[in-house]
């Protein structure tokens, strides 16, 4: 009860009613009983000494085969609440333990907005039932399926399953299932005067840049209410974390945010890191750094291209994805690889730098900072832009906080916060940089601070240049996996162990840890929870899209299918990230 919240929830609950646990990342962690928990949330969410105002992420554990729970209440399941404080920039992870094979809670979407999609999905995902909740709906599987796929006796390959087969009656069944019903959402077809439009915005649309649907109640060309319907994209990427060893899970992570590249990898690697007790070499820092910046460009120039084709500015996506191909010149330089280049390791990373690397980067930088003021001039400045962007989809700080918004999102609505300043992570305290806000949260601020970053990645990715250090590209730690190559060769100890670890991977000590980044939409985040094995026991993936969509309705009410697609380009979404 050391930990400052805690000793507060003890003060306040009892101290019998809070249990701490010890975690590998230091992040305060308590047990509170079911019946405690709203009150719990309640009252961080409002605490006179530095409130939690974001409810950063829902999630479970299916606990009924884990072995290494020393200090833990029992539990079949627990429920893990993630919150955040900006004022004391710490979170607090609150856990409830769950009996029975199908156990339930209350739900808090009373407490906190956000909670509406979180509890879905973990119905969905384990079969907890959180009773109040208004909409217990599937989220992510199809409104047919069966079982829970986060749970452990829950299939994890399709060779594990018997083959797929589809009848014309079981089309017609699924068909049927798909079919929206406006009273089930708590619509109505008619008012007095009367009937509204439902139109499906999606899921195959241009404007959804993937396969996303949003039914829209419509009262004439006004949007009365929207109701998004995701999963389409959903591949099972959690499920994925619990069948492949630690380190041959790092390309699946590549695949989230598919725009996003290393930037996916870097917090998973920290993460086990983190449970492994591993410090990375300065140079390994700096390189990873510099990657991340990169690819933070390459996907900040996707979503300007195609948010300003959105609203009908065509040229500016051909040559965005011009300049992004040379971003990739460098990318395939360094890793040998482009999009999904899986690069970064448990340690360091894959291998050093290449000869005349810096050429190319001086080079790219230059020739950035130039496209960037062009851009200015014929986007920022344009009035047609203005006029389809400014007031449109506008979020208020705290309306951001509420639905969990973070990255580029919370710093439109002019929140000043960005994990790589207020808590820096990977060796980000060795560069200068600003953190750009905006002030109205609408979607022309929104934009801008995405460009504004750009400038702020370059100013980073030239400091990596002119202050890259010497020394190993990755750790010596034996847990660092795969050992360095240059090592292999040396004798038949050395090779045997580099053959291990990057067949069976590293034996991750018990525990479990979060580790957060700044990606290029926002917070990017992995729980990880080891039992001692080879293999994650459970990996939690939390997205910032999966939170900016959620607030569309909230956003869109009020106002034209034109500005949906205004706001939908504003957000910097990706089908991957929100699905996983």
């Amino acid at each position: 009860m050391d930990q400052g919240v805690l000793r507060e929830l003890a003060d306040r609950f009892g101290q019998a009613a809070v249990l701490a646990q010890p975690t590998r990342d230091g992040i305060p962690t308590a047990w509170v009983s079911s019946e405690l928990l709203a009150a719990v949330l309640r009252y961080l969410k409002s605490s006179p000494k530095g409130a939690y105002p974001m409810l950063w992420d829902i999630t479970a554990i299916d606990e009924r085969t884990r072995v290494h729970r020393e200090g833990q209440p029992p539990s079949d399941f627990t429920v893990v609440y993630h919150l955040l404080s900006l004022e004391r920039n710490e979170d607090v992870r609150i856990k409830v333990a769950l009996s029975g094979e199908h156990p339930s809670i209350g739900s808090v979407t009373t407490v906190y907005s956000n909670a509406d999609w979180y509890e879905r999905e973990v119905w969905d995902m384990f079969g907890i039932t959180f009773d109040g909740h208004p909409h217990p709906f599937r989220i992510l599987m199809p409104p047919w399926w069966e079982g829970h796929p986060l749970r452990k006796e829950h299939p994890a390959r399709a060779t594990e399953m018997g083959p797929f087969q589809m009848s014309s009656e079981d089309a017609a069944r699924m068909l049927s299932m798909m079919e929206f019903r406006p009273e089930d959402w708590g619509m109505k077809r008619e008012s007095q005067e009367h009937e509204f439009m439902f139109l499906n915005f999606g899921p195959q649309h241009p404007s959804t840049h993937g396969v996303l649907r949003f039914v829209t109640q419509l009262d004439g060309e006004e949007i009365v209410d929207v109701v998004p319907e995701i999963g389409f994209h959903h591949r099972g990427a959690e499920k994925m974390g619990e069948r492949q060893s630690w380190h041959t899970y790092i390309p699946y992570t590549d695949r989230i945010d598919y725009l996003g590249g290393v930037l996916n990898n870097f917090p998973y690697v920290l993460a086990v890191e983190t449970l492994a007790g591993i410090t990375v070499p300065d140079r390994a820092k700096v390189i990873r750094i510099m990657m991340a910046e990169i690819f933070r460009i390459i996907s900040h120039l996707v979503y300007f291209g195609t948010f300003t084709a959105d609203i009908g500015q065509m040229s500016m996506v051909f040559w965005m994805f011009t300049d992004r191909e040379r971003a990739f010149d460098i990318v395939e330089a360094v890793t040998g690889g482009r999009m999904h280049p899986a690069w970064f390791r448990i340690g360091g990373v894959a291998q050093d730098l290449p000869s005349g690397w810096d050429t190319m980067v001086r080079d790219f930088c230059a020739y950035m900072h130039k496209r960037l003021r062009d851009y200015d001039a014929s986007v920022m400045k344009n009035r047609m832009v203005k006029a389809r962007m400014v007031g449109i989809g506008t979020v208020s700080a705290q309306e951001a906080l509420e639905w969990g918004a973070t990255g580029p999102f919370l710093r439109g609505s002019g929140v000043s916060y960005d994990i790589r300043k207020n808590r820096p992570y990977g060796g980000y305290d060795m560069f200068q940089f600003d953190v750009p806000t905006a002030a109205h949260g609408d979607s022309y601020d929104r934009l801008a601070v995405h460009v504004e970053e750009m400038h702020q990645s370059l100013r980073i990715i030239e400091q990596c240049l002119a202050g890259m250090p010497a020394g190993p590209y990755k750790s010596d730690h034996p847990l660092a996996t795969p050992p360095r190559k240059e090592r292999t060769m040396h004798d038949i100890e050395t090779l045997i162990n580099h053959f291990l670890g990057v067949s069976w991977g590293p034996v991750i000590p018990p525990g479990e840890a979060t580790f957060v980044t700044e990606g290029s939409k926002g917070n990017h985040g992995y729980y990880l929870v080891s039992d001692g094995g080879t293999m994650s026991y459970r990996t939690r993936i939390r997205t910032p899209s999966f939170a900016h969509i959620q607030m569309v309705p909230m956003m869109s009410r009020g106002l034209t299918v034109p500005d949906l697609v205004t706001i939908l380009g504003s957000i910097d979404y990706v089908l991957a990230d929100l699905d996983r």
